[in-house]
């Protein structure tokens, strides 16, 4: 049994599908199709008999001047203008995948089979490619979105804790950010880290309707969708800091509870909404699951932080930008200004990230 939805991108409609044994259906229906895949599922994808690009899904695949290699092994692999390039892995092959299909013969078409929790409840959709360029993350890009996106959650039965848990941060702040009703449906579904007793497809359907929303009314980033990055501005940093030794969705779930830190250091340490209570203990509880954690926190320097969260192209040249809450717990965003005491309460959060009690203390 399987769902399907549409989302009606300016860009181009495109379709998802979420339901068991999708890759090996499409493998079977490969046509003329390249696949481009993580070097984890190259041996799954060769015996169809297609070309396969592998690379290793590391952060540094997604630097601009590795995208070249990528090219040319499609034009290698005989890729033309007709050919559908299928993307089998996780956030770093999707950002690949965009970015050299929309590019590659000005653009091929291409589907996009996620296999990490955190591309099937968040990424996969929207249409986004992100690119590093030296030391700056994610700062070139392009919006190319898949003509169909296939979910199949069987292949989470092999996902370490770790991506578990990155995956659950990011649904968790969709949910959280597309309202009360959509993060109380979330909490009903009961997700941990074991992903025991809970009802993937569900929890996936609900995770991507709520981000479809954003999507149709700001696909290009200019008011509302700018929610999403709740946790980002802090977790881009703290994902830099650590050498990315914390994962992209782990990095993020640290930067909601720094986000929330700052909230409370910002209204004099008062108590934050219940809402935002509830959401830091779910965080916290996932992020309990990952070993050393904390010690990866404490590694990092303050100053380091601060210098990465200063270089993110979300600022301007006069405020810090950042996603907050207001007083009721709803998303805000926020422009701080770049003051000596925006400053100091931004390194204030940092210190505190970095003590040991950080990840189990509450507001």
């Amino acid at each position: 049994m399987s769902v399907s939805f549409d989302i009606n991108s300016e860009i181009k409609p495109y379709q998802v599908e979420i339901g068991e044994g999708l890759l090996e259906a499409t493998l079977k229906a490969a046509g003329d199709s390249i696949f481009l895949c993580d070097s984890f599922f190259e041996g799954r994808l060769v015996p169809c008999g297609r070309p396969v690009i592998a690379i290793d899904a590391t952060e540094y695949a997604k630097s601009l001047d590795r995208m070249s290699e990528v090219i040319i092994r499609l034009r290698d692999s005989g890729a033309t203008r007709s050919t559908n390039l299928i993307a089998v892995g996780g956030g770093v092959i999707q950002d690949v995948a965009t970015f050299c299909a929309s590019i590659y013969m000005r653009g091929v078409s291409w589907k996009y089979l996620p296999t990490t929790l955190l591309g099937m409840v968040d990424s996969c959709i929207g249409g986004k490619s992100a690119v590093n360029v030296g030391q700056y993350k994610n700062i070139v890009g392009n919006f190319y979105p898949p003509d169909e996106i296939l979910i199949d959650p069987d292949l989470c039965g092999t996902l370490a804790v770790e991506q578990k848990v990155a995956g659950l941060c990011e649904a968790a702040k969709i949910c959280y950010a597309r309202g009360e009703d959509a993060f109380a449906r979330y909490l009903a579904l009961h997700p941990s880290a074991e992903l025991n007793n809970i009802n993937l497809s569900h929890l996936i359907e609900l995770s991507l309707r709520s981000k479809k929303w954003f999507i149709e009314v700001d696909e290009f980033d200019h008011n509302e969708r700018l929610l999403l990055n709740f946790g980002h501005t802090f977790g881009h940093a703290i994902e830099g800091a650590a050498q990315f030794a914390v994962s992209h969705g782990v990095a993020v779930g640290v930067g909601i509870l720094a986000a929330l830190h700052f909230a409370w250091i910002s209204t004099g340490k008062e108590t934050l909404p219940q809402s935002a209570v509830t959401l830091a203990a779910h965080i916290r509880g996932l992020l309990a699951h990952i070993d050393g954690l904390g010690e990866v926190l404490a590694a990092t320097t303050e100053q380091d932080l601060f210098d990465r969260f200063a270089a993110d192209k979300k600022h301007t040249s006069t405020a810090y930008t950042i996603v907050g809450i207001d007083q009721a717990g709803r998303l805000q965003r926020l422009a701080l200004p770049r003051s000596s005491e925006s400053e100091n309460m931004i390194r204030e959060t940092f210190k505190a990230i970095r003590q040991p009690d950080f990840l189990s203390a509450a507001e």
